[in-house]
């Protein structure tokens, strides 16, 4: 009976977690009449792609595409390279300041970025990073670079430090046996990060909206996506269209990397 309480439990919570999103779906393939409809259908009866045409055909579409995956991925990037450098230097170096620094990154990881909204506005003001996107992928990659250092540094942990040892023992180099044996094992980590930067920097609307002012060009898709609303406020087909086109970038990375952010890969690797 507990088994069966939880299994209940765990359906309706997918239920109440996915509706929302099969809601948005189903609404960007129906027909205008049918959206408006008193009696909405669970599944279109003459499924269009009128709303999807609308939405691509929006002025600057694409523009914003290609900012928020700019964006996204340099932000991305730039904090895998130094969160790994910095991860390796914490999980296997010995150096004075290494707790209060694991310390100062855990406090910045509980941080809400929100509340530095208007510090990093005057900031980027006087500095003349106000409209650029080069500002918002630096803000993206400080917001994703605690949480990618603490998780690479679980995962280096648990890789055996006899591998690199042993690496070192036979003649490779430090950056070598880096490259050689640690790396290749820490590719899950890397993908479970990368998997969980490109949601948050993808997503990301506050500090858009907020340092994109005056260039409307450099906006990004969660800007785009709100104003798109206000002008196509009325025709729910094409706002929802919108708003599928913009999930399925995140939906495609979780697809392809779901599977690789999986631990325990260095199980068994060293024997005694």
């Amino acid at each position: 009976m507990r088994r069966v309480l939880l299994n209940l439990s765990g359906l309706v919570t997918l239920v109440i977690a996915v509706f929302p999103v099969y809601w948005m779906v189903l609404t960007a393939f129906k027909p205008t009449k049918d959206i408006l409809s008193e009696t909405p259908a669970f599944w279109p009866a003459h499924p269009t792609f009128e709303h999807f045409h609308t939405a691509v055909t929006t002025a600057g579409f694409w523009q914003f595409w290609r900012n928020s995956l700019t964006v996204t991925v340099s932000a991305v990037l730039l904090a895998l390279v130094v969160a790994m450098l910095a991860a390796f230097a914490v999980a296997r170096l010995t150096w004075r300041g290494r707790r209060a620094f694991t310390l100062l990154v855990f406090i910045a990881q509980m941080a809400p970025w929100e509340a530095l909204l208007v510090s990093i506005f005057i900031i980027s003001r006087d500095t003349g990073m106000l409209d650029k996107l080069s500002m918002l992928s630096l803000i993206y990659f400080m917001s994703t670079l605690p949480f990618t250092i603490v998780t690479l540094r679980g995962f280096l942990a648990a890789i055996p430090a006899d591998l690199e040892e042993a690496a070192l023992m036979d003649g490779c180099s430090r950056v070598s046996a880096f490259r050689r044996v640690v790396f290749p094992l820490l590719a899950p980590g890397l993908m479970a990060t990368s998997l969980f930067g490109f949601i948050t920097a993808w997503n990301e609307f506050a500090f858009a909206n907020a340092l994109i002012i005056k260039n409307q060009a450099d906006r990004t898709l969660p800007v785009w996506l709100s104003s798109f609303g206000n002008v196509y406020g009325t025709d729910w087909g094409a706002t929802m269209a919108a708003s599928t086109l913009f999930m399925l970038p995140v939906l495609l990375v979780f697809l392809i990397l779901q599977r690789r952010v999986a631990t325990g890969m260095v199980a068994g690797a060293v024997k005694g």
